[in-house]
């Protein structure tokens, strides 16, 4: 993906500065155009704050996390939170870049960046509302030890997901399964089952409140064996338009969760989440 960016670049520093405005505008317009086709034949769900999501989205998102800390102080923030760019270059594909997030703790470790990510999404199958208000997806995610300071994880890491979701009128069901599969330092840090449910309503025609169970089953390292899960209320609400163009794609949509965990085992607890998205 960044070897195609960069050679992008390259075509078009090379076209003289007309060439270069019409193309880019040509390209934008088909760009904008086949997202818009690919996002049709789909249901108009919310992106859960959480979960992965079986939906193709086309958005900038930054998300803000605070954990708090044990025995008092500020917490550990995450600026980023590890999101990034959802991009849907070809029908029925999103392509993900998801940027390190920095990461400033309560207590006396060192602050840093974390992980950067990157994200293939197929869709299998899809109905919009009209016609059977389903989907089904599958993902495969590329996790990159970018961390520095132990921020992030000992060695990179592939994570096959499987997503669906079934809509009930404005009611939601969707559901994620995957495992994270390290390409080293296995014996260390173990291999992990994700598992996430969400139950989505949609009020009138911006508000979307949640509920998500999210979990992990770790499989051998120093975990080998534990289950935690998390209950996650939260809100969204959006897409909220910037232009009042006819057609226009340009919106903000913004959400906040807050994650408890109901297991007794638990890395750690109380989480909030803030969550902004720029729709285009």
């Amino acid at each position: 993906m960044l070897r195609i960016l960069f050679s992008f670049l390259l075509l078009v520093a090379a076209l003289p500065a007309r060439c270069q405005d019409g193309f880019l505008r040509d390209f934008s317009t088909k760009w904008e155009q086949r997202a818009t086709r690919t996002q049709a034949v789909q249901p108009r769900w919310s992106v859960p704050m959480f979960s992965p999501f079986p939906m193709l989205a086309q958005v900038f998102r930054t998300d803000f996390t605070r954990q708090p800390t044990e025995g008092g102080g500020g917490g550990t923030w995450n600026y980023g939170s590890g999101k990034g760019f959802n991009l849907i270059p070809f029908a029925n594909t999103q392509v993900d870049i998801f940027v390190p997030g920095y990461i400033v703790h309560g207590d006396d470790a060192q602050d840093g960046f974390g992980d950067m990510t990157l994200l293939g999404k197929y869709r299998f199958f899809a109905g919009n509302e009209q016609h059977g208000n389903y989907i089904v997806s599958g993902a495969l995610a590329w996790n990159i030890p970018t961390g520095s300071y132990k921020n992030g994880a000992a060695s990179s890491s592939l994570t096959p997901t499987l997503l669906t979701g079934k809509g009930f009128g404005r009611f939601t069901l969707m559901s994620s399964l995957g495992g994270s599969l390290p390409t080293s330092h296995v014996a260390t840090t173990g291999r992990t089952i994700h598992w996430n449910s969400v139950a989505q309503y949609r009020v009138g025609r911006y508000f979307f409140p949640e509920v998500e169970l999210n979990s992990n089953t770790y499989l051998g390292g120093p975990r080998d064996g534990k289950t935690q899960i998390y209950l996650s209320p939260g809100i969204i609400v959006g897409r909220l338009p910037i232009r009042s163009v006819e057609k226009s794609r340009l919106g903000i949509t913004l959400g906040a969760g807050f994650q408890t965990a109901i297991t007794s085992y638990h890395a750690s607890n109380h989480i909030f989440q803030s969550s902004v998205r720029f729709v285009f």
